[in-house]
């Protein structure tokens, strides 16, 4: 079947790719001749990759567009320095990763460039998640979860793996009670009220369970919980560093200062 063409001609589409292959030019007098460049690996990369993602992170969470832009051209650039070094191993060139991801995104949009019928996003992502499971062979929905994701994260994308074959609640009321349940749980095993020695290991196992239910929850009412984390993680930052500073400016020293003083800053900060 012909590939459906949903777009308008692009008409900076030159100018684009101009752009790019100046890029790999750059990427190639860069790695013949720059001491540093010629130096790294697929494996010294890795961490600087990771902290330019977190990097980008940052841009898209302060809404600065113009560091977004810088952010993704330092991206850009890793995926590039990747492929050329896996080119000098006749591993795999750019050509072969962007023709790689073409491929992949025509596969898995069997309703673009096939016969398949999806007219709303809830269909479009459980064939994108039957399609992936048949190509890699996993033998669990989960499969494909990496590792090394941080558990909130982690946690989100189970949740919408599991959704994606029909696991999951129907009605966010019941997500809620799912809730307040783990809560009582909780609470029965970590009981703020009571002085007898608690049962960490169980406390954790429903702590877990509580912020599990509540990732679940946001999902449900259309809340990313590592944005919300992380905006709650950058408010709290802001108020601390206001009443650190509020309070040198009158002379006095945080640590020596009691939780009531401390809270007459806390305050004024909620106001800016």
């Amino acid at each position: 079947m012909a590939q459906k063409r949903l777009a308008p001609e692009d008409k900076n589409r030159k100018k684009k790719l101009a752009a790019f292959d100046r890029l790999l030019t750059i990427m190639d007098e860069l790695r013949a001749n720059c001491p540093w460049d010629k130096k790294q690996t697929i494996e010294s990369l890795r961490h600087l990759t990771i902290e330019e993602t977190y990097e980008l992170s940052d841009a898209i969470l302060e809404n600065s567009v113009e560091e977004v832009k810088k952010e993704l051209g330092d991206i850009m650039l890793h995926l590039v320095f990747y492929s050329k070094i896996a080119s000098e191993k006749s591993a795999f060139d750019i050509a072969d990763v962007l023709n790689n991801i073409c491929d992949k995104l025509i596969h898995r949009h069997p309703h673009i460039y096939g016969d398949v019928v999806a007219n709303d996003e809830e269909t479009v992502k459980a064939n994108w998640e039957k399609i992936k499971l048949k190509e890699k062979g996993n033998k669990s929905v989960l499969g494909g979860v990496p590792r090394s994701l941080p558990a909130l994260v982690k946690a989100m994308r189970i949740q919408e793996k599991a959704r994606g074959v029909g696991f999951d609640w129907e009605e966010k009321e019941q997500v809620w009670e799912k809730v307040e349940e783990e809560m009582r749980e909780f609470k029965k095993e970590f009981d703020a009220e009571s002085e007898e020695m608690i049962d960490r290991e169980k406390a954790m196992n429903e702590f877990g369970d509580l912020l599990f239910s509540l990732i679940n929850y946001a999902r449900f009412i259309d809340i990313n919980p590592e944005e919300a984390l992380e905006r709650t993680n950058l408010k709290f930052i802001k108020r601390f560093r206001y009443l650190e500073e509020q309070s040198a400016k009158d002379g006095k020293n945080i640590a020596d200062m009691s939780l009531d003083e401390m809270d007459v800053y806390w305050n004024k900060a909620k106001g800016i």
